[in-house]
């Protein structure tokens, strides 16, 4: 029997709202993306996926999306924090420098203290415990530059985890995991589908689409896990989609709109995605 593997991408509040949205709608129409055997959070990805696995019905995660969103901390992606993390990106001599150059950045930044950041995560996920279906959540070491991947086997508590996923630099404090200080998973790849390697059927539902910059995008990543076999399918944000995540991802007000942009989406691309996941051909 094939192996199924959905990967959620990074992408702020937004990207979180419109991949629950997308879930959802994509459920209307008779496909579940919860029967995975392995589902990948990246950032954004890793708060869906922890979601979508806690055993909480979907109707009810989704609603939750459309509420005005007390519990969140107001932030913005301003442009001189956007300019230092593009200077990183470009002056930056590998992959892993850029990373190590990120956490630095992450780790001078005056952000939010980490226990009111932490109980912000908390607020996010229904469960406390890993799910029993494998679950991935990356991250990157803010000293050494490492890519690390928790999973229900690892030191990592599931809200320390999802925490240290998010953890943009600049704008969110590292996470201490294990005396290790980690930050967001989009660092080293805005989805990291790669870890999907050896699934026969994979969806990517990448909110950055193709702004991934010098890191390895999700098309990237599917074109690899083609070439090796697989059956992929990448969904990104439509265009009323990128309308309603504006200019600032990590804008809790715009959440509501992006979920249901994800949910409308739903239907567009149901088929393409029925194809993949259920090997069920287009009329």
């Amino acid at each position: 029997m094939d192996k199924r593997a959905l990967v959620l991408g990074g992408g702020g509040v937004t990207g979180a709202a419109w991949e629950l949205g997308l879930i959802a709608g994509l459920v209307a129409e008779g496909i579940d993306l919860a029967a995975a055997d392995l589902i990948v959070g990246t950032s954004a990805g890793a708060v869906t996926g922890a979601q979508l696995l806690s055993g909480t019905d979907l109707e009810s995660l989704y609603r939750r999306q459309l509420e005005p969103p007390a519990s969140e901390i107001a932030v913005r992606l301003g442009p001189g924090l956007v300019g230092r993390q593009a200077w990183i990106m470009i002056t930056s001599s590998g992959p892993t420098q850029l990373r190590m150059r990120m956490g630095k950045l992450a780790l001078r930044a005056r952000t939010a203290p980490a226990a009111e950041r932490r109980k912000v995560i908390e607020s996010r996920l229904p469960a406390r415990d890993w799910p029993a279906v494998p679950f991935q959540v990356t991250a990157v070491n803010a000293d050494s530059g490492e890519f690390a991947v928790f999973d229900a086997a690892s030191e990592a508590s599931l809200i320390d985890a999802v925490g240290a996923s998010c953890a943009i630099p600049g704008v969110w404090p590292p996470v201490t995991i294990a005396r290790r200080r980690y930050i967001d998973g989009g660092m080293r790849s805005p989805a990291n589908a790669d870890l999907a390697a050896g699934y026969d059927r994979v969806v990517i539902v990448a909110p950055l689409g193709r702004r991934g910059g010098p890191l390895p995008g999700a098309g990237m990543q599917a074109g690899d896990l083609r070439a090796a076999g697989a059956k992929v399918v990448v969904v990104s944000p439509d265009q009323a989609a990128r309308k309603a995540f504006g200019h600032n991802i990590v804008d809790p007000r715009r959440r509501a709109a992006a979920a249901r942009a994800g949910r409308a989406q739903a239907v567009g691309v149901a088929s393409g995605v029925r194809e993949v996941w259920q090997g069920i051909e287009p009329c």
